[in-house]
């Protein structure tokens, strides 16, 4: 393999690890707020028991995301030296901000909410876990402000002197219509993470506890685990109303800036009026010709594209690799096909986990109901990690469709704004990236291991009981003042 492939290898290694944790942070964080709102107004011991154990599973999370995270920024300057040298005077900006701005603001006021359960009037208290959900999601725009520099390069300049772009305008960088269009459908994907993972968990204990025989749990299941369930199916149904219409509007832009990614979305090889989507289809896609369309579904298609039913021609793989020889010289300009195909398919069709569990969670607790059925409880674990490889799958297919480019020339802007990914990497040996790549591969897995077997140790231990030390309504009010008992730091801090 070349240093080329190898880098990328190592780059979407480490991110596909690294993006497993992301979603779950930036929706959890609001949905563990939001519990602790609800103890608050309630004073309801359900909510505060809720919010510890859900508080705890995310600060496992964002302990492992931060340390999988650290790696992502030193790559740039290790193995994509030279794409650093191209935009860093642009893609640095969006990134300092994150760090500056962002991380700290999630991670102070983290701290406030690990250690300061005791220490707090319970008002500030709640506002420091809101202060966390506003920080993780401001990091998350900051950083998806950066990689649409990269999808649709905007706010910036080429100077022919010096090789590489720099920056004209951040506010245009960090306004990116591409940006406005990405944001709200990552939020979107991370909620629905978020929601399945907290209503796939609450309807496995609810099961187990209404399975137990002891009334106590019983009502535990009825009272708890039920309302955290709801909660969770919620924010479910919520998150994938707006992740149909956020993703229409982004797909609507990237048909227009992006059209290589869509047609090879669809593997249309030739231009085509009124095309219809497919479905499935046979064949190695990579040879666009040998493609089968197996089903195919009607008038789709062209809504996708333009919001029209018909009267819509797209263009198609091989036409547009003769425009884009003819614009911008000799070359493949064509993505992989195959994975481009099937990860647009899998970000669609995995998310159908959470709706089944959505569907299916709403009927067996209605008016109050409770469930005992096994079945159910199989059918929240299977659900949960769905939408974690929805996201997953969507992220290959927004970084592996702009391929060959690592800057997509943006159609109506400076045409010098662009570079190819085989231009972007930087001179290395292939041992030495070899070595690095088998390295992070091997550390990434581990912490993969170490976060699953943490998340799956709490999860099965359970809740703890709302400590006497912390009365139904909150921490004492008297700022500053210590108690000689801090119910459960240690558990709660432990991946801080």
């Amino acid at each position: 393999m070349s240093v080329l492939d190898l880098s990328r290898w190592q780059f979407g290694i480490t991110t596909v690890y690294h993006f497993i944790l992301v979603p779950l942070t930036i929706g959890l964080a609001p949905l563990v707020a939001a519990m602790q709102t609800a103890w608050v107004v309630t004073g309801k011991d359900h909510w505060y028991r809720l919010t510890k154990f859900f508080g705890k599973l995310f600060l496992i999370n964002f302990a492992l995301g931060v340390a999988t995270g650290i790696v992502q920024e030193f790559q740039f300057g290790m193995n994509w030296s030279e794409y650093s040298r191209f935009v860093g005077d642009v893609f640095g900006a969006p990134l300092a901000l994150e760090a500056l701005v962002a991380f700290f603001l999630e991670s102070t006021f983290l701290g406030l909410w690990i250690f300061g359960w005791t220490r707090l009037p319970k008002l500030l208290h709640l506002a420091a876990i809101w202060m966390v959900a506003i920080g993780v999601n401001a990091s998350a725009y900051f950083i998806v402000a950066a990689n649409s520099f990269m999808q649709h390069p905007v706010g910036a300049r080429y100077n022919q002197e010096r090789g590489r772009a720099e920056l004209t305008s951040i506010w245009e960088v960090l306004t990116n219509n591409t940006t406005l269009a990405a944001f709200p459908h990552v939020v979107a994907g991370a909620f629905l993470t978020a929601g399945t993972f907290v209503a796939g968990i609450a309807g496995w204990w609810m099961v187990r506890n209404a399975r137990s025989g002891d009334q106590t749990r019983i009502a535990e299941a009825r009272t708890m685990w039920r309302s955290g369930g709801r909660v969770g199916m919620w924010v479910i149904v919520v998150s994938g109303v707006a992740l149909f219409f956020t993703g229409d509007i982004q797909g609507k832009l990237m048909f227009e800036q992006q059209p290589m990614k869509m047609a090879s979305a669809e593997s249309l090889c030739h231009t085509a009026t009124d095309p219809d989507f497919s479905v499935l289809t046979v064949g190695t896609h990579n040879n666009c010709d040998s493609v089968t369309h197996v089903i195919e579904v009607p008038y789709v298609l062209p809504y996708l594209a333009e919001g029209k039913f018909s009267g819509v021609t797209l263009e198609g793989v091989q036409d547009l690799q003769q425009a884009y020889v003819e614009k911008f010289g000799p070359g493949d300009y064509r993505p992989n096909l195959f994975v481009t195909y099937w990860s647009f398919r899998a970000m669609i069709g995995l998310s159908a986990g959470a709706i089944l569990l959505w569907l299916v969670g709403m009927w067996l607790t209605r008016g109050g109901r409770i469930t005992d059925k096994r079945w159910y409880s199989w059918l929240c674990l299977i659900a949960i990690p769905t939408p974690f490889l929805a996201n997953s799958a969507g992220w290959i297919f927004t970084e592996m469709g702009r391929q060959p480019w690592v800057v997509v020339p943006n159609p109506t802007g400076d045409q010098n704004l662009r570079l190819m990914v085989q231009d972007g990497v930087s001179d290395h040996a292939a041992g030495t990236v070899i070595t690095s790549l088998v390295v992070f591969t091997l550390l990434y897995g581990a912490l993969a291991v170490v976060w699953f077997y943490l998340m799956r140790r709490y999860v099965i231990a359970g809740p703890e009981q709302a400590p006497s030390a912390v009365p139904p309504g909150g921490p004492d009010d008297t700022p500053g003042r210590h108690r000689a008992e801090e119910p459960a730091v240690e558990q709660l801090s432990f991946a801080y």
